[in-house]
């Protein structure tokens, strides 16, 4: 993770497509220590493994939630990968801490229904003014993107 924003490139398509994404625990509880981190970023890396396509760039957390930043291809919907997310971080997680299990009873969820989620890129300025030179003087930025 923690690499510079990039063009990414696939067999038809070369995108820009990094999200912000914000989950927040079941309940807003304060369960994310250093320990139960530890294990959900390595879930994030499994989780690539298995969908190479899904990039994290960054990704740290608060006691009640976790920031990501992550390039999600146009194939697939930000949905699906926040359930990716949300299933392969909180599966076995009450297992492997048993102390979740007096937070959340009843459940095996770790996370809120809810989570915010933020485009991250280019600003709609530059893409205004890119469209509206169009035609005029190449700023080479075509010759980057299609090279």
């Amino acid at each position: 993770m923690n690499k510079p924003q990039e063009y990414r490139r696939d067999e038809h398509c070369v995108y820009l497509t990094d999200y912000h994404i914000v989950l927040p625990t079941k309940y807003r509880k304060s369960v994310i220590d250093d320990e139960i981190w530890k294990y959900l970023y390595g879930k994030l890396t499994e989780i690539t493994q298995y969908y190479p396509k899904i990039y994290f760039k960054e990704a740290n957390h608060d006691k009640d939630h976790i920031h990501i930043l992550v390039s999600i291809p146009p194939m697939m919907s930000v949905g699906s990968v926040i359930r990716l997310i949300k299933t392969n971080t909180a599966r076995k997680i009450k297992e492997r801490f048993p102390i979740l299990k007096g937070h959340y009873w009843g459940t095996d969820s770790l996370w809120s229904s809810g989570y915010f989620i933020s485009t991250v890129g280019i600003t709609t300025e530059t893409i205004r003014k890119y469209i509206a030179n169009q035609g005029e003087q190449d700023t080479g930025q075509t010759a980057k993107l299609f090279d």
